[in-house]
């Protein structure tokens, strides 16, 4: 059996929560290695979220939200933008490959998109492998 990455994903409310519903709905197929986090807007994830998920042994992390314009708080996704680029920075600044993070733009009307994402993110993280940080047990440190 090939490794199931566990992805830890935060997914806005209003867009890229909405687009995971959408995918059920639609009877998208996608694995099931993701697990979403809801939250108002993914302007309200901070770096160490990103940081604390990886440093617990997620072999990748998924931030979803608006796109330009369509953000719900009007500029929270610029936002997200602007952090997630600096914590891409550090992550590769710490010798962590930032291939374990994903930033994207996904409205709720895309169910399919959502699925796509997950399955492409999943295939990236099995060529990668399990995050180095993982404990033995396969649980984290």
């Amino acid at each position: 059996m090939s490794f199931l990455p566990n992805i830890v994903g935060f997914a806005c409310q209003w867009c890229t929560y909405a687009g995971a519903d959408l995918a059920g709905n639609l009877r998208a197929k996608y694995p099931p290695s993701i697990k979403l986090i809801k939250v108002p807007c993914s302007g309200r994830v901070e770096p160490e979220h990103v940081m604390e998920a990886l440093a617990n042994g997620a072999d990748g992390v998924l931030v979803g939200g608006c796109h330009f314009g369509d953000c719900h708080y009007k500029t929270g996704n610029y936002k997200t933008a602007n952090r997630m680029k600096i914590l891409k920075q550090l992550l590769e600044d710490s010798g962590f490959d930032s291939r374990r993070f994903r930033l994207e733009w996904i409205s709720g009307a895309e169910g399919y998109r959502f699925a796509e994402v997950v399955e492409e993110f999943t295939k990236e993280l099995q060529e990668l492998g399990p995050n180095p940080l993982k404990g033995g047990n396969g649980h984290g440190k």
